[in-house]
């Protein structure tokens, strides 16, 4: 992306970066306005915002954290602690150690609620085949469940 024909520079249109990013692209406006990513250049002809390699770098982690759920300040220290570069690692570690910790709890309850949903799924099907002796088993683990939500 970073060099097109004969050394020319290769720029996206905002919905080549969205798409690439996977940020919105009223989310790579916001960033812009927010100071998240520095002002974007725009086409002379046009007006419209055109990004080039070293901003697509930056979106590009903003779109991978940012699905990770690190929220807009986080993702301000980020680049902040970046641009300290390997003087802030511990830092760096410490922001990505605490995110991680909480997405590996988050997948936790989403592992609960999937069980939940198949132990209902079999609840069901018990009683559609009419066995409620299947069905009266299930109920106790449904309940531990529920406490676990």
């Amino acid at each position: 992306m970073a060099a097109g024909v004969a050394g020319e520079r290769v720029w996206l249109t905002i919905l080549e970066a969205s798409r690439r990013s996977g940020l919105s692209e009223p989310t790579l406006r916001y960033y812009e306005q927010i100071g998240l990513v520095g002002p974007v250049p725009r086409d002379p002809s046009s007006g419209h915002r055109r990004y080039d390699a070293e901003t697509m770098d930056v979106l590009d982690a903003l779109g991978c954290l940012r699905s990770a759920g690190l929220r807009v300040e986080d993702l301000r220290r980020y680049l902040g602690l970046l641009a300290r570069g390997d003087a802030a690692a511990a830092e760096q570690r410490e922001l990505f150690d605490h995110h991680a910790d909480r997405l590996e709890a988050e997948i936790e309850r989403l592992r609960v609620r999937l069980e939940y949903l198949r132990l209902k799924a079999r609840l069901w099907d018990a009683r559609d085949r009419g066995d409620s002796d299947a069905a009266q088993r299930l109920v106790p683990r449904l309940l531990a469940l529920i406490d676990r939500f």
